[in-house]
């Protein structure tokens, strides 16, 4: 064991749909933005104080497409996966650098569409449908 550790746990809602980006050789990567709050009372006041962070998500190949089939702004979801540091040259010149969670594993918590209809329609994900990286074949990871 190498003595660290890159693991993050969320729970949370889309901030918005699902973005896809197509590559050559069929590769594809999702982005979407997720939601968590934490609510405290301020003590001088009394008031109740919610706080939101938003993180940035990364889901590739598989993963991704299914994250775009069933899911939409204001969904939970559970993930689990790393944190990804990056920077790149934007056209004008300047240095950009963001950071995301690059997705390793997924558990649909409630899916709007299911809600709405309050039945599940036919080929459907189920609440608590949930992906892992060992679900898809080995040639389908991205590394």
């Amino acid at each position: 064991m190498s003595g660290t550790l890159n693991k993050v746990m969320l729970i949370g809602h889309l901030g918005d749909e699902v973005k896809m980006h197509y590559f050559d050789g069929g590769n594809c990567i999702g982005r979407f933005p997720l939601a968590t709050n934490e609510t405290y009372i301020n003590k001088s006041t009394n008031e109740k104080i919610t706080s939101t962070e938003w993180h940035n998500l990364v889901v590739r190949n598989k993963a991704a497409e299914i994250c775009e089939k069933y899911l939409s702004k204001g969904d939970k979801i559970y993930v689990e996966g790393r944190i990804k540091s990056r920077q790149w040259q934007a056209e004008d010149g300047t240095t950009k650098f963001t950071t995301e969670i690059q997705v390793t594993e997924f558990t649909f918590l409630n899916v709007k569409k299911d809600l709405d209809s309050n039945r599940q329609p036919s080929g459907s994900a189920p609440k608590g449908t949930s992906y892992e990286r060992g679900d898809l074949p080995e040639n389908d990871l991205p590394f």
